[in-house]
């Protein structure tokens, strides 16, 4: 675990309260063991030992936890002695404490016989260390008890622990606390209502059914979910090679170029990975959406061929262990390999192939306006091709190449269908939403220097794109562009399989990154992405009646309910902010083959179910967004939407808490009174349960939602 301390000195004024100020640490007499149970909601944290579930995460401290003297209750203190500058006490717990079921971290310190050791101590909320600070100074050879309001120290949601930092920026002598524990120190007051407000006649707005897309979902899961839209997208395809039915593996697996498995390669072109693809989808009922390449290569035939070859050009650093010759490309020392041929591998190909695969598409299944492809990705991530498919575009993609080949294999498929639909740039992050690879590839501080940009006005990548599109339309009277298209994945460190409570916490606040304007992304971004407002603001100035898609994106730990819930929440916020199309990238991090794999029946994919189909009979919800609110959003989010069909109001409710949340709904311009209640929680991982009907009085109902759950009223 690797640690960033920071000190910020925030000293309060609070009382102490001193015990046995005249007693010598030797000769201490110890007064009896403490009953924490004596404590209302006690939650120990070291009492004579460090309490169960709870971790040592000190970084330059030594820590004895079972200091014999001197010792304040009990038979036993923890000695601490801070070794350098900043060091730290810390203490965390998977577990967490519910900071509204406590009011009060309390702590007896002492100062040993040297005395005057000065430390903060903070909380640690959902794994973050906070700012506020209750700052103290130990005095020798007494026991000092400190009783520290949590909220003081800003608690908020659940503790996951606590730290106690050296102030004085140096070491100190060692100094001992003891009977650590939160409890309830006030009076216990009945908690105030946590309101959810729907009013059904506000905020009315239509929901794209696209934004429930999935790339390469089964045919099985399809069918479920009646997905409308599924993509045929990622790093292989951008070089796919219809004529052969072959792709290439690129930086994912050494550079090959591979062969799709085909029962009947003899009638290709027809029968193809995207022909199979577009067929399952067609029984489906659900739109494709297939990436085009515009790289300039395609795999060249059926062989596995080496992008390379150790043969060619020496020794690599790693080669692929079931074809040893295909290297990925780095050299023993580390330096890449460059000036290799991309025909190892490739044939070099230009718009006029794409065009010939879009007439093979048409005649195959028609036009786009007759039930034929609908949807078209311009290429995948193509500011990162110069590292994916660097064995053939070594060079950074800039600002005009992206822009001219954008117009050449645009207009291109336009002329063959001119009904089909073009989402683009399709660019992986952040990073190249405001500058080229031409900009990085500069060096240094390349993000200050950005030559790329500054040759282009100093307009940020998408805002220019745009600008351009819109007057290449203004000028030739056709639009190519119709969908502005850039992937997401969380920056924060939580785009993979890590569920400990830390990721857990941090995986449900990074949802706000797509939409609110005062979160500060915690990742290396550091800024506020607020990606959907800001989305929309580049399509208002620069490309207005363009719409919005988010063609790749995934928030973490499919295969377990915090994904599951994290997923709910970021339909709920596509719904509620206007996007017209999402695909997820993927519905288990688990391999074909480990235990429990199943794709389609993940936590993830039931979060999809609560919107696409419920109950099990196609029920779904609703198509006209109205408005909805919460008492904390970060708590308890909450998504309205009326069905069309029968005029139901349906309200997601996704409890983003590890413990269990009364709520009360209060609906206007609702004229119903019976909700129905489906439910997905962790201890139901393979079902949506049906739950007891609840009857709304006067608009309002009052239901308990499980920890971490999503939970549908159908009030009908």
């Amino acid at each position: 675990m690797q640690l960033k301390v920071l000190f910020i000195a925030l000293p309060l004024t609070l009382a102490l309260m001193a015990c046995n100020s005249s007693t010598p640490s030797t000769g201490h007499q110890n007064p009896p063991g403490m009953d924490t149970a004596a404590f209302t909601n006690s939650r120990p944290v070291y009492v004579d030992a460090l309490a169960a579930g709870w971790q040592n995460w000190s970084w330059n401290t030594t820590i004895n936890f079972a200091g014999a003297s001197p010792v304040q209750a009990g038979t036993r203190a923890m000695q601490v002695t801070f070794n350098s500058a900043w060091a730290g006490l810390y203490l965390h717990t998977d577990t967490g404490i519910d900071s509204t079921k406590v009011d009060t971290l309390r702590l007896w310190v002492h100062g040993g016989t040297a005395g005057g050791q000065t430390a903060r101590v903070v909380l640690e909320i959902g794994g973050v260390l906070l700012d506020k600070a209750y700052t103290f100074k130990a005095t020798a050879n007494t026991w000092t008890l400190l009783e520290i309001p949590t909220s003081t120290l800003g608690a908020s949601g659940m503790i996951t622990g606590l730290a106690v930092q050296d102030t004085l920026g140096k070491a100190q002598p060692a100094f001992y606390l003891d009977e650590v524990l939160f409890y309830q120190k006030g009076p216990v007051q009945p908690p105030a209502d946590f309101v959810l407000n729907v009013d059904a006649a506000l905020g009315r707005k239509p929901i794209s059914p696209n934004i429930y897309g999935i790339s390469f979902a089964g045919e099985t899961l399809a069918k479920d979910l009646k997905l409308p839209v599924r993509r045929w997208g990622g790093n292989r395809t951008s070089r796919f090679n219809y004529k052969v039915d072959a792709d290439a593996t690129a930086s994912d697996w050494y550079f090959e170029g591979y062969p799709v498995a085909n029962s009947n390669p003899g009638i290709l072109p027809k029968g193809n990975a995207v022909d199979l693809f577009v067929q399952q989808d067609r029984r489906t009922g659900t739109a494709s959406l297939i990436t085009v390449p515009m790289i300039g290569y395609v795999t060249r035939d059926r062989n596995i061929t080496c992008g390379f070859s150790v043969k060619k050009y020496g020794a690599q650093q790693a080669v692929d262990p079931w074809h040893p010759d295909c290297g990925n490309g780095v050299k023993p020392d580390g330096t890449f390999i460059t000036g290799n041929n991309p025909l190892d591998t490739s044939v070099a190909v230009n718009s006029a192939f794409v065009q010939g695969w879009i007439t093979h598409l048409t005649q195959t299944f028609g036009k786009a306006s007759a039930g034929g492809v609908k949807y078209y990705n311009l290429d995948n991530e193509p500011m990162l091709w110069n590292s994916t498919h660097r064995d053939v575009h070594p060079q950074p993609l800039g600002y005009d190449e992206l822009l001219n080949k954008t117009i050449d294999y645009g207009s291109k498929i336009k002329a063959v269908d001119p009904a089909a639909q073009l989402l683009g740039p399709a660019e992986w992050g952040w990073t190249n939403y405001f500058y080229s690879a031409r900009d990085a590839a500069a060096g240094g501080d390349w993000w200050n220097t950005r030559p790329d940009r500054k040759a282009h006005g100093d307009m940020e990548l998408v805002a220019w794109y745009l600008q351009k599109l819109k007057a290449y339309e203004t000028t030739n009277g056709k639009r190519l562009l119709d969908y502005l298209d850039l992937h997401y994945y969380p920056q924060s460190g939580v785009y993979n399989s890590d569920v400990s409570a830390s990721a857990r916490a941090k995986r449900l606040r990074s949802t706000r990154s797509l939409w609110d304007s005062t979160y500060t992304d915690e990742s290396w971004i550091a800024d506020r992405v607020n990606l959907i407002p800001r989305m929309k603001q580049w399509v208002n100035t620069y490309y207005p009646g363009t719409r919005l898609a988010i063609g790749e994106y995934n928030f973490g730990a499919p295969d377990h309910i915090n994904g599951a819930v994290a997923q709910a929440d970021v339909l709920g916020i596509f719904a509620r902010e206007g996007v017209d199309m999402a695909v997820l990238w993927g519905t288990t991090f688990l391999n074909q083959g480990d235990a429990g794999y199943d794709p389609d029946r993940t936590p993830i994919t039931y979060a999809m179910r609560m919107y696409r189909n419920y109950d099990g009979l196609g029920g779904a919800f609703g198509d006209t967004y109205v408005q909805s609110t919460s008492a904390d959003q970060s708590k308890v989010a909450v998504y309205a939407a009326e069905r069309v069909s029968d005029k139901a109001v349906t309200v997601m409710l996704v409890n983003k808490q590890e413990v269990a949340q009364t709520v009360v709904l209060q609906t206007r311009n609702v004229t119903a009174t019976n909700a129905k209640v489906y439910q997905y929680t962790a201890a139901s991982p393979k079902a949506i349960v049906a739950k007891p009907n609840l009857t709304l009085s006067a608009g309002k109902v009052s239901t308990s939602l499980p920890a971490s759950s999503i939970t549908l009223l159908v009030i009908k």
